[in-house]
Protein backbone atom coordinates (compact mmCIF):
# COMPACT_ATOMS: atom_id res chain seq x y z
CA UNK A 1 0.00 0.00 0.00
CA UNK A 2 2.90 2.43 0.63
CA UNK A 3 4.72 1.71 -2.21
CA UNK A 4 1.13 2.87 -4.06
CA UNK A 5 0.68 5.70 -2.51
CA UNK A 6 4.68 6.91 -2.99
CA UNK A 7 4.07 6.17 -7.26
CA UNK A 8 0.86 8.42 -7.12
CA UNK A 9 2.64 11.38 -5.23
CA UNK A 10 5.60 10.81 -7.53
CA UNK A 11 3.43 10.92 -10.60
CA UNK A 12 1.14 13.76 -9.07
CA UNK A 13 4.62 15.82 -8.28
CA UNK A 14 5.61 15.26 -11.99
CA UNK A 15 2.29 16.39 -13.31
CA UNK A 16 2.88 19.42 -11.48
CA UNK A 17 6.21 20.17 -12.47
CA UNK A 18 4.80 19.96 -16.04
CA UNK A 19 2.27 22.57 -15.60
CA UNK A 20 4.74 24.72 -13.88
CA UNK A 21 7.70 25.00 -16.16
CA UNK A 22 6.09 27.07 -18.94
CA UNK A 23 7.11 24.97 -21.79
CA UNK A 24 3.89 22.39 -21.65
CA UNK A 25 2.67 22.34 -25.82
CA UNK A 26 6.16 23.65 -26.73
CA UNK A 27 8.74 21.79 -28.57
CA UNK A 28 12.61 21.84 -29.57
CA UNK A 29 14.19 23.67 -32.72
CA UNK A 30 17.90 23.23 -32.65
CA UNK A 31 19.64 24.67 -35.58
CA UNK A 32 23.66 23.07 -34.77
CA UNK A 33 24.83 24.51 -37.86
CA UNK A 34 24.56 28.19 -37.41
CA UNK A 35 24.14 27.79 -33.87
CA UNK A 36 20.49 28.60 -32.73
CA UNK A 37 17.56 26.93 -30.55
CA UNK A 38 13.74 27.94 -29.90
CA UNK A 39 10.75 26.91 -28.42
CA UNK A 40 7.75 26.53 -30.68
CA UNK A 41 4.32 25.41 -30.33
CA UNK A 42 3.71 21.73 -30.68
CA UNK A 43 1.82 20.90 -34.14
CA UNK A 44 3.43 23.48 -36.13
CA UNK A 45 5.00 22.21 -39.51
CA UNK A 46 8.02 23.83 -41.18
CA UNK A 47 7.68 26.11 -44.74
CA UNK A 48 9.64 25.03 -47.30
CA UNK A 49 11.77 28.48 -48.20
CA UNK A 50 14.19 28.95 -51.21
CA UNK A 51 15.31 32.60 -50.60
CA UNK A 52 14.82 34.95 -47.17
CA UNK A 53 14.52 33.07 -43.79
CA UNK A 54 16.67 30.55 -42.72
CA UNK A 55 13.46 28.77 -41.27
CA UNK A 56 9.59 29.43 -41.17
CA UNK A 57 7.15 27.29 -38.92
CA UNK A 58 3.51 27.59 -38.91
CA UNK A 59 0.69 26.25 -37.23
CA UNK A 60 -1.60 23.94 -39.09
CA UNK A 61 -5.06 25.80 -38.45
CA UNK A 62 -4.19 29.35 -38.35
CA UNK A 63 -1.86 29.28 -40.56
CA UNK A 64 -0.90 32.90 -40.97
CA UNK A 65 0.51 32.20 -37.27
CA UNK A 66 4.42 31.83 -37.60
CA UNK A 67 8.24 32.14 -36.35
CA UNK A 68 11.14 32.52 -38.67
CA UNK A 69 14.38 33.46 -38.03
CA UNK A 70 16.23 35.63 -40.51
CA UNK A 71 20.15 35.51 -40.34
CA UNK A 72 21.89 38.89 -41.82
CA UNK A 73 25.39 39.41 -41.71
CA UNK A 74 26.73 42.61 -38.67
CA UNK A 75 29.99 44.45 -40.03
CA UNK A 76 32.83 42.38 -38.13
CA UNK A 77 33.39 42.92 -34.69
CA UNK A 78 29.85 44.66 -33.99
CA UNK A 79 27.78 44.11 -30.46
CA UNK A 80 24.18 44.28 -30.26
CA UNK A 81 24.37 46.96 -28.07
CA UNK A 82 27.23 48.76 -30.78
CA UNK A 83 24.53 48.95 -33.67
CA UNK A 84 22.25 50.81 -30.84
CA UNK A 85 19.93 50.66 -27.90
CA UNK A 86 16.53 48.37 -28.08
CA UNK A 87 14.20 51.36 -28.82
CA UNK A 88 17.13 52.60 -32.11
CA UNK A 89 17.00 48.82 -33.45
CA UNK A 90 13.61 48.29 -33.16
CA UNK A 91 13.19 51.62 -35.29
CA UNK A 92 15.59 50.54 -38.26
CA UNK A 93 14.20 47.00 -37.79
CA UNK A 94 10.95 48.39 -38.18
CA UNK A 95 11.55 50.74 -41.50
CA UNK A 96 13.85 48.13 -43.23
CA UNK A 97 12.23 44.67 -42.53
CA UNK A 98 8.71 45.05 -41.17
CA UNK A 99 7.47 47.98 -43.16
CA UNK A 100 9.90 48.84 -45.47
CA UNK A 101 9.35 52.05 -47.56
CA UNK A 102 6.98 51.60 -50.88
CA UNK A 103 4.91 49.01 -49.54
CA UNK A 104 1.77 49.03 -47.63
CA UNK A 105 2.33 48.42 -44.34
CA UNK A 106 2.77 49.65 -41.36
CA UNK A 107 4.62 49.30 -39.02
CA UNK A 108 4.50 50.84 -34.82
CA UNK A 109 7.64 49.79 -32.25
CA UNK A 110 5.05 48.83 -29.19
CA UNK A 111 7.74 47.70 -26.53
CA UNK A 112 11.38 47.36 -26.90
CA UNK A 113 13.42 45.84 -24.49
CA UNK A 114 16.84 44.71 -23.53
CA UNK A 115 17.30 40.52 -21.91
CA UNK A 116 20.15 38.92 -20.52
CA UNK A 117 21.26 35.79 -20.92
CA UNK A 118 24.14 33.98 -20.16
CA UNK A 119 26.91 35.51 -21.70
CA UNK A 120 24.44 36.74 -24.44
CA UNK A 121 22.20 40.59 -24.96
CA UNK A 122 18.92 39.84 -26.83
CA UNK A 123 16.31 42.62 -27.95
CA UNK A 124 12.81 41.94 -27.29
CA UNK A 125 11.11 44.06 -29.71
CA UNK A 126 7.12 43.99 -30.12
CA UNK A 127 4.78 45.79 -33.37
CA UNK A 128 1.77 46.33 -34.40
CA UNK A 129 1.41 45.93 -37.98
CA UNK A 130 -0.79 47.12 -40.41
CA UNK A 131 -1.69 45.52 -43.70
CA UNK A 132 -4.30 46.38 -45.89
CA UNK A 133 -6.55 43.37 -44.94
CA UNK A 134 -5.43 42.86 -41.65
CA UNK A 135 -3.78 43.80 -38.76
CA UNK A 136 -1.11 41.91 -36.67
CA UNK A 137 1.16 41.60 -33.89
CA UNK A 138 4.82 40.79 -34.30
CA UNK A 139 7.04 40.10 -31.58
CA UNK A 140 10.66 39.67 -32.21
CA UNK A 141 14.26 38.10 -30.06
CA UNK A 142 17.21 39.98 -32.18
CA UNK A 143 21.33 39.02 -31.14
CA UNK A 144 24.28 39.23 -32.82
CA UNK A 145 26.74 35.76 -32.83
CA UNK A 146 29.71 34.90 -34.57
CA UNK A 147 29.39 38.08 -36.90
CA UNK A 148 25.50 37.81 -38.06
CA UNK A 149 22.91 39.23 -36.67
CA UNK A 150 19.70 36.82 -36.22
CA UNK A 151 15.79 38.21 -36.26
CA UNK A 152 13.56 35.76 -34.62
CA UNK A 153 9.85 36.63 -35.22
CA UNK A 154 6.62 35.26 -34.21
CA UNK A 155 3.39 36.82 -35.75
CA UNK A 156 -0.27 36.27 -35.47
CA UNK A 157 -3.23 38.24 -36.29
CA UNK A 158 -4.02 41.43 -33.62
CA UNK A 159 -6.99 39.37 -32.62
CA UNK A 160 -5.37 36.59 -31.68
CA UNK A 161 -2.82 38.52 -30.12
CA UNK A 162 -4.25 38.37 -26.78
CA UNK A 163 -5.23 35.11 -26.30
CA UNK A 164 -1.48 33.90 -27.97
CA UNK A 165 0.51 36.58 -26.22
CA UNK A 166 1.46 35.10 -23.22
CA UNK A 167 2.67 31.85 -25.30
CA UNK A 168 4.45 33.59 -27.73
CA UNK A 169 6.35 35.93 -25.18
CA UNK A 170 7.64 32.57 -23.89
CA UNK A 171 8.19 31.46 -27.03
CA UNK A 172 10.46 34.77 -28.14
CA UNK A 173 12.19 34.82 -24.72
CA UNK A 174 13.44 30.99 -25.52
CA UNK A 175 15.39 31.98 -28.85
CA UNK A 176 18.87 31.27 -27.84
CA UNK A 177 22.00 31.41 -29.72
CA UNK A 178 25.18 29.73 -28.83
Amino acid sequence: MLRIIAVLVLVLNLCLYGCTTGVSGLQSYVDSIDGYEFLYPTGWLPVKVSDGPDVILHDIIEITENVSVVISPVPEGKTLAELGTPGEVGYQLQKNAIAPPNTDRQAELVNAQKLESGDKTYYILEYSVKLPNEERHDIASIGVSRGKLFTFNVSTTEKRWEKMQDLFETVVKSFSLY
